[in-house]
């Protein structure tokens, strides 16, 4: 399984787009047959901060999803246009 979490920074004037691009993003990839968790949230004390917690069933999978339209659309052409600081973290399932 691959396990990974997003962190994105953005604008304050940004947000409504920023969210709206990321519900369009996490509807369409909870769909994909390889997508097993799709997670995104906001910080709580920093709505600006985006956190979106992912999980495929493989590398196949994963490479599915970013050649998929939304992804091209919605994080791509999107979320990675507006975001002023990205940051990934990989993990690894203890249990």
């Amino acid at each position: 399984m691959i396990t990974f979490a997003v962190r994105m920074r953005f604008a304050s004037e940004d947000r409504e787009k920023v969210q709206s691009a990321v519900r369009h993003l996490a509807e369409a990839s909870r769909r994909e047959p390889g997508c097993v968790t799709y997670v995104p949230t906001e910080l709580a004390d920093n709505p600006n901060t985006v956190l979106i917690f992912e999980q495929y069933k493989d590398d196949a999978a994963l490479e599915a999803h970013r050649a998929s339209a939304h992804f091209r659309d919605f994080a791509i052409g999107g979320l990675y246009q507006w975001m002023k600081e990205r940051s990934v973290e990989n993990m690894n399932a203890l249990a």
